[in-house]
């Protein structure tokens, strides 16, 4: 998958999570706009990936993974993203507040509207969203 296609995913998770609140089906919502922001984080990722240029394998086997944490430090933004948490701006809260999301959430039963719509938002927020972040940055 190229960047770009990776960033047309992480839009249309992020439109699905959007149906699946108004469906009032939260826990799926929740689940699935996590894998919004990873897609968003590996389309970051492949946007550093060079033509005829043989990757580094430490890096190719770390993104292979749906830590948030770990796929923010491998697309080179941890110190800007630190420095937005340190100046405690709005796309830092959002941040720390997307990180609580795993792929075990995907068994979780427990979400509330609150907690999904919380999480839909810090993602998808047009001024303090992770995503448009992540867009201006990539």
């Amino acid at each position: 998958m190229t960047s770009a296609d990776l960033m047309k995913l992480a839009h249309l998770r992020l439109k699905e999570a959007e149906i699946l609140l108004k469906k009032r089906k939260y826990a799926g919502a929740y689940y699935i706009v996590g894998y919004s922001i990873e897609c968003a984080l590996k389309a970051c990722i492949a946007k550093q990936t060079k033509k005829n240029e043989f990757p580094d394998r430490a890096k190719v086997n770390d993104s292979y993974t749906h830590n948030l944490k770990k796929l923010l430090h491998l697309t080179g933004l941890q110190s800007k993203m630190d420095q937005e948490d340190k100046d405690g701006t709005p796309v830092g809260r959002n941040w720390a507040y997307i990180t609580q999301w795993n792929e075990e959430s995907r068994y979780r039963t427990d979400i509330t509207r609150k907690v999904a719509k919380d999480m839909i938002d810090a993602i998808s927020d047009e001024i303090t969203g992770v995503l448009k972040w992540l867009e201006k940055q990539c």
